[in-house]
């Protein structure tokens, strides 16, 4: 008679019953979470659903010069942070490895050679230290972030999330965090984050784009010129529904900028920054609110880097005030990538009773929002 194991990540890997004294008994697990899918090197500890330490070490500032994100820059950098942030991050909780009940690390979506340092390492801590890993998946990451709020609130599900990033800007339909995630939309070209970036070069703003944005923004009028919010015509509803385009909108500024600029005139950085920022919002809030309300789900979740946007929280609270749909927003310092996501990502799979991954897993560039756990 043959056994049947269970995939990772499937209703029925969730229901297994494992043996007394495995990790899925704890009620408190502590994970070690490592994130390294872009340029941001993250190490967090979490003891169930209770921050312990949220290390992150940016490499910002060495791809300024380059105006966007280097893959063998970042790669780099995160071979010479992991060691100094994982101590760190220890320091910071008050534990030793040998505490740690199971590690957890970015398995994708990212890129390719930034996701290797990371999943290396985790694999490295796992072996030597006889714990058992989780490879998780980034986006879903983003969304569990929000069971680490101490605003005394739990994330209620099913609920749309809507993740805004430098790399990714994407629409989901969360029912249930670690079993059931479904893709609504996503960008066909450039991302929210991407966008601000060529809009800032365009307008002499230095890298990273969004900040500097934000910050030229509150001295315009979002409404001196309408910029295209691009797949919101009727002829796209029926493909792109819930899909997002930016590319339109940015090259809509440069030509905006180029004509002022071919007569003689002076550019109003101002308005064109707060029209910019109101479009990309607008469309943003549009598409999400229209999933809340197409699928009957009262909660939006917003996470990613990009919702640091003060116009974007700003509008995503009256128009969810407006449409009498709650609004969650994880931590400011919980939005951009973090290894706390991921460790609390992981705690919900361990307490869930999920099995851990097997070592044959690889860093994975385009690892579908769908695969929760690789």
């Amino acid at each position: 008679m043959s056994t049947v194991h269970p995939k990772p990540g499937s209703a029925a890997s969730a229901s297994m019953i494992l043996p007394q004294g495995s990790v899925a008994h704890r009620q408190e697990p502590l994970i070690l979470g490592i994130e390294t899918s872009c340029d941001e090197t993250g190490i967090g500890i979490v003891r169930g659903s209770t921050l312990l330490a949220n290390v992150i070490t940016s490499s910002m500032d060495e791809h300024a010069r380059y105006g966007g994100v280097v893959p063998e820059v970042a790669a780099r950098a995160h071979l010479e942070a992991l060691e100094p942030a994982l101590r760190a991050a220890l320091a910071e909780a008050g534990v030793t490895l040998a505490e740690l009940d199971a590690i957890a690390v970015t398995s994708g979506p990212g890129l390719s050679g930034a996701l290797m340092v990371g999943v290396g390492a985790a694999k490295a801590l796992a072996v030597a230290l006889d714990k058992p890993i989780y490879a998780v998946n980034h986006l879903v990451g983003h969304v569990g972030a929000d069971v680490l709020r101490t605003d005394g609130t739990s994330i209620e599900l099913p609920t749309i999330a809507l993740l805004v990033s430098g790399g990714h800007t994407s629409l989901l339909l969360v029912r249930d965090l670690v079993s059931d995630v479904e893709l609504l939309g996503e960008t066909i070209d450039d991302a929210a984050g991407e966008a601000f970036d060529k809009v800032a070069r365009l307008l002499g703003l230095p890298y990273p784009g969004g900040p500097h944005i934000d910050r030229v923004a509150e001295g315009g009028d979002p409404k001196a010129i309408r910029f295209p919010r691009g797949l919101s015509q009727s002829k796209d509803m029926a493909k792109h529904r819930y899909d997002f385009s930016f590319s339109g909108l940015k090259t809509a500024v440069a030509r905006w900028v180029e004509a002022k600029r071919d007569a003689g005139e002076d550019v109003p950085m101002a308005d064109v920054a707060a029209s910019f920022r109101e479009a990309v919002a607008d469309i943003l809030l549009t598409k999400a609110l229209a999933a809340c309300a197409a699928y009957g789900i009262p909660r939006l979740l917003l996470g990613g880097g990009v919702v640091a946007n003060a116009r974007i929280r700003e509008l995503a609270a009256e128009r969810c005030a407006a449409a009498g749909v709650e609004l969650r927003i994880p931590p400011l310092e919980l939005c951009t990538d973090n290894g706390a996501m991921i460790a609390a990502l992981g705690a919900q799979l361990v307490q869930a009773g999920f099995p851990p991954s097997t070592l044959d897993f690889s860093a994975d560039s385009t690892l579908p929002v769908t695969t929760i756990q690789a």
